[in-house]
């Protein structure tokens, strides 16, 4: 037995030599031939390392005491004194409270809203409607925060705002919207819809037209209706797309859109508007605590790592998709 168990090993060897040379020559053949895809590879490869990747190294200043002069290699280290800082200060709990609020906010009303527009745009079979329906949508796309908070400001002013002149012809008294910290997180989600709803919905579109039509004309020829259609073939075929970018997005869940929430935020709404983004701003922008504010995103990045990580394995368990 251990005679033709070595006679077998050593005829294994070689054909698993062989095949490995083989696949090397055959990848090698078609790199070689698609060498002009490759080329077109390296710009979008370098732009990641250059302004991604590169930048990780700057994390180590979250455990200097980091001087612009002294540089990385020179500046003095202090440990975690700058996290220690960062816990003990006094409205920590309510800068990070706020940041997750936003952010699940943005996660229960904001995500579905792009999934609920595309399917209604795939209902559409009036197709000269359909594409100047789509084309509205996506103009706020395009527009920068800076008009988006001029044109709330204007629907939500007291006196000549087009909100409040409904509620006033309807018996009401003005509200100061912008003025009363309760409505700060609506006005967020509201106008973070308005703006991305029609952008974001592309995905989902093109995720619509990878479903057979075979599978449409089957249920309704087993006399499914249009609610069943969408149960058990649109929403299905959908799933892995939605699964991704929700992993995406609770991934992100602590970076807050700084320009949308700085654009809306006053010191009235700071107690439901400050975040750990427009923080980070006034202490490392303003006051130049470079080292503070490093600290600060670390520790979003590995709050937000172990997020996805929990939420990965949880949509794994469930319904079986999952990003790695």
């Amino acid at each position: 037995m251990d005679i033709n168990s070595s006679a077998t090993a050593m005829t294994q060897q070689p054909d698993d030599q062989a095949s490995r040379s083989v696949v090397r020559e055959s990848l090698w053949r078609y790199v070689k031939k698609n060498h002009l895809l490759y080329w077109m590879i390296v710009p979008g490869m370098l732009y990641f390392v250059v302004f991604k990747y590169v930048p990780l190294l700057g994390s180590v200043i979250a455990f200097q005491e980091y001087s612009i002069f002294k540089g990385f290699a020179h500046s003095d280290w202090v440990g975690f004194k700058w996290f220690e800082q960062f816990f003990q200060y006094p409205n920590f709990r309510r800068l990070l409270f706020n940041t997750l609020i936003i952010g699940f906010y943005q996660i229960l009303f904001s995500f579905p809203a792009p999934i609920i527009l595309a399917i209604l745009l795939n209902e559409l079979r009036n197709m000269a409607f359909k594409r100047t329906v789509q084309t509205i949508l996506y103009l706020p796309h395009f527009l920068s925060w800076v008009i988006i908070g001029g044109l709330g400001y204007m629907l939500l002013s007291p006196e000549s705002g087009l909100i409040n002149q409904w509620i006033v012809a309807a018996g009401g008294k003005p509200i100061f919207f912008l003025m009363k910290a309760e409505y700060f997180r609506s006005i967020i989600v509201v106008s973070g819809i308005w703006k991305e709803m029609g952008w974001n919905a592309i995905i989902f579109l093109a995720a619509l037209t990878g479903i057979s039509p075979s599978l449409y004309e089957a249920a309704r020829i087993d006399g499914a209706g249009r609610f069943k259609q969408l149960l058990y073939i649109t929403l299905p075929g959908l799933l892995p797309t939605i699964m991704l970018l929700l992993l995406l997005k609770i991934g992100t869940v602590m970076d807050s859109s700084f320009e949308q929430i700085y654009i809306f935020l006053n010191p009235i709404t700071f107690q439901t508007g400050d975040t750990l983004d427009t923080y980070t701003y006034r202490e490392g922008i303003l006051k130049g605590m470079y080292s503070f504010t490093t600290a600060i995103g670390l520790f979003k990045s590995v709050f937000g790592f172990i997020l996805l990580v929990l939420a990965n394995r949880a949509s794994k368990a469930t319904t079986g998709e999952s990003i790695y």
